[in-house]
C-alpha cells in the first residue's frame, strides 16, 4: 500500500499520524509540503477526495492568516494563499488507496490504513 503524508515534523499531529502509519508496518512517502508546495490542482484533488471545504484545509491559527486578512475570503483567495504561504496548509494530509483526509487528530489516519 502506498501512503503519502504531507508532513511538518514540528507538528505534534503530523508526528502522531506518522507514528501510526509506521506502527502499521508502512513506510510512507513523506512530503515536506513547506518546501515541496502542492499545486492548486493537487490541493483541489485533496479537497475533492477528502470531502473537505477549502477553509477546512486552511490553518487559521497561523499569524499570516490574519496578516493577509483571509477571514471571510473566497476559495480562490484561500487556495492562492496556501500556495504562496504553504504554512497555511493544515496538516497532516494523508493519501492512501483507501482515501484521503486531514488527520487531526492523528488517530484519523487509522481509517485510511
Amino acid at each position: 500500500m502506498t501512503v503519502t503524508i504531507w508532513h511538518n515534523p514540528r507538528c505534534g499531529n503530523s508526528r502522531g499520524a506518522l507514528e501510526h502509519i509506521r506502527a502499521a508496518g508502512i513506510e510512507p512517502v513523506i512530503r515536506d509540503y513547506l518546501t515541496d508546495v502542492p499545486s492548486e490542482a493537487e490541493l483541489r484533488k485533496v479537497l475533492k477526495d477528502s470531502g473537505l471545504q477549502v477553509i477546512e484545509l486552511v490553518r487559521r491559527k497561523e499569524s499570516v492568516f490574519d496578516e493577509l486578512g483571509l477571514e471571510g475570503a473566497d476559495d480562490a483567495a484561500l487556495l492562492a494563499a496556501m500556495q504562496t504561504h504553504p504554512i497555511l496548509i493544515n496538516r497532516p494530509v494523508v493519501i492512501t488507496p483507501k482515501g484521503t483526509n486531514l488527520c487531526r487528530p492523528p488517530e484519523k489516519v487509522l481509517a485510511l490504513l
